[in-house]
């Protein structure tokens, strides 16, 4: 009877957790097409789940965006790969984190930080420019990346070329990435 309660309880949290997951998932979709204000019982029908479970897992509207930031920060983790020279792993981070970039963008744009809010928001900044630090590293060991640059300013040039090249014809990103690259790099490099 015991190992039938545990059983039970541990398929009732994988369970929550899919509906956790299903929720940012849903969340980021929405975001990324409707902004910050999108109805949240769109996000709830996108989910396949009630109002109340977005509320047993969420306190609000903020804290769901936050999670979705969270996610995407995890998603972009893998893409950064020291063992290239900065400005091809840069390259690499724009094209290949392009969704996020532009969600990012998006929501910057309507969400109200302030507070707490803010607070959490600048969290997972720092998070993000935890994981540029061996971009950073590698930038310096090469001579590439000036020594009062770092992972901070490579975020910076990170959402810089990303809300430039994203919004571009398909046709034209890879030129204009390259042409922005090369001009963000000499703004980073040693003097």
């Amino acid at each position: 009877m015991i190992e039938e309660t545990t059983a039970n309880a541990r398929a009732m949290r994988r369970d929550a957790l899919e509906r956790r997951g299903a929720l940012i998932e849903a969340a980021r979709a929405c975001f990324a097409r409707s902004g910050y204000f999108v109805p949240l019982e769109e996000v709830a029908d996108a989910a396949g789940v009630g109002r109340g479970t977005f509320y047993r897992n969420f306190k609000d509207r903020m804290a769901l965006a936050l999670a979705v930031f969270e996610r995407e920060i995890d998603r972009m983790a893998p893409l950064i790969d020291p063992t290239l020279p900065l400005d091809r792993a840069l390259a690499k981070l724009v094209v290949e984190g392009r969704e996020a970039t532009a969600l990012f963008a998006r929501l910057a744009i309507d969400m109200p930080l302030d507070g707490e809010n803010r607070a959490a928001f600048d969290d997972l900044r720092a998070r993000l420019e935890r994981l540029l630090v061996p971009l950073a590293a590698r930038g310096h060991r090469d001579g590439m990346l000036a020594p009062t640059m770092g992972a901070h300013e490579l975020a910076i040039a990170m959402r810089m070329l990303g809300a430039l090249v994203n919004p571009a014809p398909v046709c034209r990103r890879q030129t204009l990435l390259e042409e922005a690259l090369a001009l963000v790099m000499a703004g980073l490099s040693p003097r």
